[in-house]
């Protein structure tokens, strides 16, 4: 049962203060947008209160101070809304911990106040905003103010920053978090421009997913979005944020420390973006810059558009974890540009993207290294389906009863749909599929849609013109059936059957560590035999490998992040120490989560994990307390 708490009524232009906290085409110009038109859509996303059949936000302007001291964004949001439903006579926003303070409605050219009602509190979907609308409304004036614990903004004081000396702001909007950074519609299926204006301390740098237009003469920040976007696109940062080009066009913001060393490790992404704008059209965006944030930040990267935000677990040193870069910079066509309509149609979002970062991935560094990703990606896609709590869960069409928009975001979206894209691919041959997929994502541009608008894109165009290529029952059993159809080519890597033949003689004590020969293994090798150990090992193997590989404190994460899965699986103490300072200085979710699982499973590693938790849990991203905290509330049942 969600909490609810009391609606509230306001008229806005009183002092009247509500605290939900407390209560609670291609372009026809150069850079690619389509005009935004706003077409009247069903509405299928049970994870919004928008009444977005009727009436639609096609533009967001906000002006808003960044304190701080508060840990507060504080202004106004100014809503360009265009009716669907002529007889409209209301809008209803999501809203989510957010103050509302006063609202406006615009009529002939006039704002005045208008009574609205801020309506029940769901812990999920926080509380709908209803602002009455006339004939004639045109824009919605909002004056508003976020909350500390809004779970969309993470405020980092200055000693949780490499610096040390400023604070740092920075935002996560997906899945459906938009609503604690601004009044708006959230969900995928509107799309929507932005402007913005912001007031930040001195000697702090804003950034936003929009063209940054830098100070002017009063101080402000200036900030404008051209392309409709969704509303989980809409991003900032700020902090004492240093920028390096790499291009003309491409670039990395980070904090003074950790800027050098990013620009190098993803000083390839220029030729990232030729690779990809040869297979599937023109980069539609403009700039393409990168910000690597502070280490709490929960995940390996998020596509905002011209600004993807980066983890620092990427800087590697030998741009082995790079395919996190492709698969951001893949967003701008699958995602960003044709974007999944319904969390339950996220494959068409992460699927499609994660096909076209391996195929980057190949047209960069080759079949080999493509070939291992797909492997390792294989791997973690079976554990999630063997993890799934029921069999729907592992379609690629998710069911209409999804409990939470973030469930959709499991290996079953990533590679599953990657692996049925692929099955196509095979079916149709390359010379066929890749200008469909092209084609794809310049008929969808800016558009936002659904596994069966693909489905039928899909049937009128490749399918037809190819027939008995493939079946609809072979397609169903990819999108509408559970786990790997049958119809599954799982890729196999000559690299990786090496790895494999060596881990078993290692395994049955043939060899010892030391004379299994790796100087010429990349990270993806190196996983490939650390996620192999299917077994317990005493504490005299574990140490073998680690006096022979110095794995326990390892500075690349991911292997990091294989060995202790590994010792905490088989009660290596040895890794404790460094295991503690991983979960300290790291809150990418990808590790933390499934870390702080497997220290869960046992009473002994319980307490080390609860411990550390404790002490962890203040520096980690409010999305990632709350995924914690469920695995450790399930220790207590």
């Amino acid at each position: 049962m969600r909490f609810l708490k009391p609606a509230f009524i306001g008229i806005i232009g009183l002092p009247l203060v509500l605290s939900l906290s407390a209560c609670g085409d291609k372009n026809k110009a150069k850079n690619g947008a389509k005009s935004q038109s706003v077409h009247k859509i069903v509405k299928d996303d049970k994870f919004t209160y928008a009444n977005y059949d009727e009436v639609q936000v096609s533009h967001l302007d906000l002006n808003l101070d960044v304190n701080f001291d508060d840990k507060v964004l504080d202004g106004t949001a100014v809503l360009t809304v265009k009716k669907l439903n002529s007889a409209a006579d209301k809008i209803v926003l999501d809203t989510k911990d957010l103050e509302i303070m006063m609202v406006k409605v615009e009529n002939h050219g006039e704002f005045k106040p208008v009574r609205f009602t801020l309506a029940n509190y769901d812990e999920m979907l926080g509380s709908e905003l209803t602002i009455p609308l006339s004939k004639n409304s045109g824009r919605i004036s909002i004056a508003y103010k976020t909350s500390p614990k809004a779970e969309g903004l993470q405020w980092l004081d200055p000693e949780q920053t490499a610096g040390k000396k400023k604070p740092y702001l920075f935002s996560q909007a997906q899945t459906i978090n938009a609503r604690t950074i601004a009044p708006l519609q959230d969900t995928p299926a509107v799309r929507m421009t932005y402007s913005a204006t912001l007031r930040v301390p001195d000697g702090l740098l804003p950034l936003m997913s929009a063209e940054q237009n830098g100070k002017d003469a009063n101080g402000e920040y200036h900030f404008k979005m051209p392309q409709p976007i969704p509303s989980y696109l809409l991003a900032i940062a700020v902090g004492d944020i240093k920028f390096k080009a790499i291009n003309d066009h491409i670039g990395v913001y980070a904090e003074q420390y950790i800027l050098d060393a990013a620009t190098k490790e993803f000083e390839e992404t220029p030729r990232m973006e030729e690779a990809t704008a040869r297979l599937y059209g023109p980069y539609r965006w403009n700039r393409y810059d990168l910000i690597v944030l502070p280490p709490s930040f929960p995940f390996g990267g998020m596509e905002n558009p011209r600004l993807s935000f980066m983890t620092p677990t990427l800087i590697a040193g030998d741009k082995s974890l790079t395919n996190v870069v492709a698969h951001e910079l893949a967003h701008s066509w699958s995602g960003n540009l044709v974007t999944n309509a319904n969390w339950r149609d996220a494959w068409l979002n992460e699927g499609f993207t994660s096909y076209v970062e391996n195929r980057i991935m190949e047209e960069l560094y080759g079949e080999k290294r493509a070939v291992m990703e797909q492997v390792l990606g294989l791997q973690g896609l079976t554990r999630d389906i063997a993890d799934a709590a029921r069999p729907e869960l592992t379609h690629l069409k998710l069911p209409a009863d999804l409990g939470h928009p973030d469930d959709a975001f499991t290996l079953v979206a990533y590679k599953k749909g990657q692996f049925f894209l692929r099955f196509l691919e095979q079916r149709y041959g390359r010379k066929k599929f890749d200008p469909f997929l092209k084609s794809y994502f310049d008929h969808f541009a800016f558009k936002s849609i659904t596994t069966e608008d693909f489905l039928g894109y899909l049937q009128d165009n490749l399918a037809k013109e190819n027939p008995g290529k493939v079946s609809k029952a072979e397609i169903d059993a990819w999108v509408y059936g559970p786990g790997l159809p049958d119809t599954f080519v799982p890729p196999q890597s000559d690299a990786f059957d090496k790895v494999f033949a060596t881990y078993q003689k290692w395994d049955k004590g043939e060899i010892k560590a030391s004379d299994i020969e790796t100087k010429d293994w990349t990270t993806h090798e190196w996983l490939h035999f650390l996620n192999s150990m299917n077994r317990t090992y005493s504490t005299d193997k574990y140490k073998d490998l680690d006096d022979a590989f110095h794995l326990t404190g390892t500075q690349n994460a991911e292997i990091a992040f294989a060995w202790y899965m590994q010792a905490i699986k088989g009660n290596y103490a040895a890794v404790d120490t460094d295991l503690e300072d991983f979960l300290m200085s790291v809150g990418r979710g990808k590790f933390i989560y499934r870390l702080y699982g497997a220290l869960a499973k046992n009473e002994n590693s319980l307490k080390i994990g609860k411990k550390v938790y404790a002490k962890a849990r203040s520096g980690y991203h409010p999305i990632a307390q709350r995924r914690i905290d469920a695995i450790f509330a399930k220790t207590e049942k």
